[in-house]
């Protein structure tokens, strides 16, 4: 396990994938059970979520800064930080875009979409719970990232699949480019999840 002066790190990894994954299960309700009358009170209940990770990310950041020795490069903590901060704001962009294009119903690809990201935050979170061992954990580890991965090769499949829905079903061009949209922010929160899982790789290898 990492030494009691290293845990702030692991800790802080953590508490920011738990908001990533507050974000997404948050916007996955909101998807699920969508009321275009709620939209303003989501907006701010996920803002509320992504600015408690911006905290989080600037106090480890600030403990960075006076340290004199890391368990890992700083650089590494760094880009983990701001990869996890990427994917919670990642999330809430989908939400805003859902609002400033005043979208009335939700497509259901969309929510398939949604459903892969949620479960791929999940385990970030996992992942990331068991960084803090890396050094004796190499194969759990990699189990994980090899599980992220696929499920963003999931999400790929189904993001494709539904822009292909989109421009062969739908004839309105207003209603294509606003559904490209937000298909596109929904993928990039499952490419953030395999960004962090890859530092993370990339992090035990440079270690081992």
């Amino acid at each position: 396990m990492a030494k009691k002066q290293d845990s702030v790190y692991f800790d802080s990894f953590i508490k920011c994938t738990d908001y990533s994954c507050q974000a997404a299960h948050m916007l996955e309700e909101t998807m699920a059970n969508f009321d275009a009358a709620k939209m303003e009170e989501r907006m701010e209940a996920i803002h509320t979520v992504e600015h408690s990770a911006d905290m989080e990310k600037h106090a480890l950041l600030n403990t960075l800064i006076k340290a004199f020795i890391t368990p890992i490069d700083r650089e590494d903590i760094m880009m983990l930080s701001q990869n996890i901060d990427e994917l919670t704001d990642n999330i809430e962009d989908v939400l805003i875009r859902i609002y400033y294009n005043n979208i009335q119903q939700i497509r259901p690809d969309a929510l398939e979409l949604m459903r892969i990201v949620c479960r791929c935050c999940e385990a970030v979170r996992q992942m990331m719970e068991e960084f803090a061992d890396f050094r004796h954990s190499t194969k759990k580890l990699h189990e994980q990232i090899v599980r992220i991965n696929s499920m963003e090769e999931e999400a790929d499949k189904v993001y494709i699949d539904s822009m292909h829905r989109l421009h062969t079903t739908c004839s309105d061009p207003m209603t294509v480019m606003t559904w490209r949209e937000i298909y596109s922010y929904l993928e990039k929160c499952a490419d953030a999840c395999e960004h962090v899982a890859d530092i993370v790789e990339s992090v035990v290898m440079k270690n081992s």
